[in-house]
């Protein structure tokens, strides 16, 4: 269908709050028209998306979001306000969005494959674009969604390879956000000292 893009996806829970995750859909990036969406089983994002059939994907270059929704650790949470066409929440600080529906659900093992069709779309501002602080900060991301079946070891000596870009190339807000990472890395360990995926 296209590239994998990291973008954050927000869908509506059950009791109407929000639900922001970052995801990589595979997406036609000449029209931006549909989305190949990839949700582990487990998670929130996938079941809101088999109960409301809807949602909003954005394109941000706030590279410190991929972390906090990665994490579930908001400091403040981010601003939303009501999407236009689907019963949703888009994001105030985005570059772009995309409003969706579902169109089909294919429920495959770990991770249901789901195709969304833009319904609706919008624009706030110009993608600034990524420096090696943000790539690296999304692959920190990244890196914390796996906490539960990569090995610690494994997840630390990237992080800490990571960093060093981070620390070169970036500034307050993503040298804040490495450490969050670094904190959440830590406390699962400290939680499960034998070093192997829980």
């Amino acid at each position: 269908m296209g590239l994998i893009i990291e973008t954050i996806v927000t869908t509506t829970n059950p009791d109407g709050s929000v639900n922001i995750a970052p995801m990589g859909p595979r997406i036609d990036v000449e029209q931006f028209e549909q989305f190949e969406l990839r949700p582990f089983e487990e998670s929130q994002t996938l079941r809101n998306l088999i109960r409301t059939g809807q949602g909003v994907l954005h394109i941000t270059d706030d590279a410190t979001l991929f972390v906090q929704s990665a994490l579930r650790s908001w400091d403040p949470r981010p601003a939303t306000e009501p999407a236009t066409a689907v019963s949703g929440h888009v994001l105030v600080d985005c570059c772009r969005w995309y409003e969706f529906e579902i169109q089909s659900h294919l429920p495959t093992e770990p991770r249901h494959t789901l195709i969304g069709r833009s319904v609706h779309s919008g624009r706030r501002r110009d993608f600034l674009g990524f420096n090696r602080a943000r790539h690296a900060l999304i692959e920190a991301a990244i890196l914390a969604t796996r906490i539960d079946f990569l090995p610690f070891d494994e997840i630390e000596r990237t992080v800490s390879q990571l960093a060093s870009r981070i620390e070169k190339t970036g500034g307050t807000k993503e040298q804040q956000a490495l450490q969050q990472v670094i904190d959440f890395v830590h406390q699962h360990r400290h939680a499960d000292p034998t070093g192997r995926p829980k």
